[in-house]
């Protein structure tokens, strides 16, 4: 229910107050000027008995603040399985109006329950999805230079596929294992060998990377959760076989001797290391 309350009522009402209160400031600002203000004791005098005139309810209520659109904050997905959902193509890939990369993706699946801001892994390096068009079957996500030069996204172009994968869901089964989309580094291929149906690859890294891989052991080669078979640590490479049906589902078949190709390795290996060099397994050991 509103109040109309005209000028000649307001002047009246006023008139009834006690000349100490002023009823002009508004209630919340009043009630902070009391809390801030010492009060004088030479001019003010308080009595025990002496109660505040009622005012209409309505002078004390206060809006309730609405909710800012702009403010809502979808929770960070940044986790996935290697487990690669489709391969998208890339449609377009260039500058952008900020400054940055721009690469723009088609993909039939993926854009069912998408929405900005979302994670999506592309050849295994988590990127945020800035514009989509489902009429189109396209979305957008952005590039950062230090990006390119890290993965070996810098080598993509028009027309050339990708493995994409969206973030995982608490539902979402675990097929592959667990990876962040944080490309470690990046390795060259140097060996395409097929034996039946299935397809052994030879990847060369860097030695900083290749102390993390194990035979028998986790890795992801573009976003693909993969199994190591190998390590030639004289060679400083690493081997893993395809099978004919991950060979339709990824993009590593479609690779050359001498590309690139992003890597990650299993974060078990690291979390170790750093326990191993802090002396904690030495500190529990000895107690």
């Amino acid at each position: 229910m509103s109040i109309s309350v005209s000028s000649s009522s307001s002047s009246s009402l006023t008139s009834h107050l006690p000349k100490t209160l002023n009823p002009c400031p508004p209630p919340k600002t009043r009630i902070l000027n009391l809390l801030s203000t010492t009060p004088s004791k030479t001019h003010l005098k308080f009595t025990r008995n002496l109660k505040p005139p009622s005012l209409p309810h309505h002078l004390f209520t206060l809006p309730k603040p609405r909710p800012n659109p702009h403010l809502t904050r979808t929770p960070v997905q940044s986790l996935f399985t290697g487990i690669v959902e489709e391969m998208g193509q890339i449609r377009q890939l260039g500058p952008s109006q900020d400054g940055g990369f721009d690469m723009r993706i088609h993909s039939k699946t993926l854009l069912g329950d998408v929405g900005l801001g979302d994670s999506i892994s592309v050849n295994g390096t988590c990127l945020t999805v800035t514009h989509f068009d489902t009429g189109m079957g396209e979305f957008t996500v952005g590039l950062s230079p230090e990006t390119l030069r890290k993965t070996s996204l810098i080598e993509l172009e028009a027309g050339s596929f990708v493995n994409l994968e969206r973030a995982l869901k608490p539902t979402t089964r675990m097929g592959g294992h667990f990876v962040q989309g944080h490309v470690d580094g990046t390795g060259k291929i140097v060996a395409m060998e097929p034996e039946g149906d299935s397809l052994w690859i030879k990847v060369r890294t860097a030695p900083e990377l290749l102390k993390y891989i194990v035979p028998k052991g986790f890795i992801a080669v573009d976003g693909t959760s993969l199994t190591v078979v190998k390590v030639f640590d004289e060679e400083g490479c690493f081997n893993f076989m395809l099978v004919e049906y991950t060979q339709q589902k990824v993009v590593i078949p479609l690779k050359r001797v001498g590309q690139k190709v992003n890597l990650e390795v299993d974060i078990l290996g690291k979390y170790v290391e750093r326990l191993l060099s802090s002396g904690i397994a030495g500190a529990i050991s000895s107690s």
